[in-house]
């Protein structure tokens, strides 16, 4: 079976919603899972399912390119005959789980059929990460009505991507893992989330004035400050951004939070050894945590499935 390069799952640490309003955001890979283009059988149902996806993705870029053809140029013709021929998307990242399936897809479509593609070797302007964005961003509005292009941005270059507004994207570095007590994790809401009905949720809110307000002081506020601690490994002033983080999502976003999940989420602010916030759009999926004592934190949520993300 032959394969292409694989592209990882993302985690956007800081910055779900907020960055469609020009806040900072902060998207690292996530190694543990990802997905790839292989070869198969078509008689295989796992193959054909997903060649058929494929497909209809396909007949997607098909219009767009013609409607956009100066930022979409891809050799769609070689993508169709290989989909003929069994071409498949073979991938472990969950989807709806808010960790970038779809951006895995876009990743490695264009990876595979760009003309003039810019490459993760040459040297990464802010124009070209720019650009990038953009093009990402118009092939993942198929999986989503609406893309950042952050997603597959992330999953294409597979390095952390500081955002310090829509128009100024830049690689970031991020303070190396230590093998201290404190860790962020995902914690499974054990349901999926869907990405499209959770981004229409946003958009009705931010018709009515007092949403706007809080977004702008409060929730955009506290999401730039835990960006700036967490790349000066500022660690006691992140912990104290990240609860009011997290209480401005409990009061505000409650769509976002499974409803079995509120009261884990308020557990943490109420006795502040573990902090809670969306990652991604919510709704279900993973949600992210933040702890100074994992051990101690991982007792308190013996009854939920965690992964370690990052130690410091």
């Amino acid at each position: 079976m032959k394969k292409g390069p694989l592209f990882y799952a993302k985690i956007l640490l800081f910055g779900e919603y907020g960055i469609i309003k020009d806040s900072k955001g902060l998207a690292i890979p996530y190694t543990q899972y990802q997905g790839g283009l292989f070869w198969g059988d078509l008689k295989d149902e796992v193959v054909r399912d997903s060649n058929s996806k494929l497909h209809q993705f396909f007949h997607y870029l098909k219009q767009v390119q013609v409607e956009n053809p100066t930022l979409l140029q891809l050799d769609l013709a070689q993508f169709e005959a290989d989909l003929n021929k069994g071409l498949f998307f073979k991938s472990n990242i969950p989807e709806g789980y808010g960790v970038g399936s779809s951006g895995a897809v876009v990743a490695a479509v264009y990876e595979r059929y760009a003309q003039n593609k810019t490459t993760v070797l040459e040297n990464l302007t802010r124009d070209k990460l720019l650009k990038l964005k953009s093009v990402f961003a118009l092939m993942e509005s198929y999986f989503h009505g609406k893309s950042s292009g952050l997603d597959p941005l992330n999953s294409y270059l597979s390095m952390p991507i500081l955002i310090q507004s829509q128009q100024n994207i830049e690689p970031a570095g991020i303070p190396s893992q230590q093998k201290g007590k404190g860790a962020i994790f995902l914690i499974d809401s054990e349901q999926i989330g869907e990405t499209g009905d959770m981004v229409s949720i946003f958009m009705e809110k931010m018709k009515q004035e007092g949403f706007r307000k809080t977004l702008k002081t409060e929730f955009i506020r506290y999401t730039d400050a835990c960006v700036n601690d967490f790349l000066q490994g500022n660690v006691k002033s992140l912990f104290g951004n990240l609860k009011q983080l997290s209480t401005t999502v409990y009061h505000n976003f409650k769509p976002m939070i499974p409803t079995h999940m509120m009261s884990v989420w308020k557990k943490g602010m109420d006795t502040d050894d573990y902090y809670l916030k969306l990652c991604g759009s919510g709704g279900g999926g993973y949600i992210l945590g933040f702890t100074e004592d994992f051990d101690k934190t991982k007792q308190q949520l013996k009854d939920y499935k965690l992964q370690v993300v990052y130690r410091f």
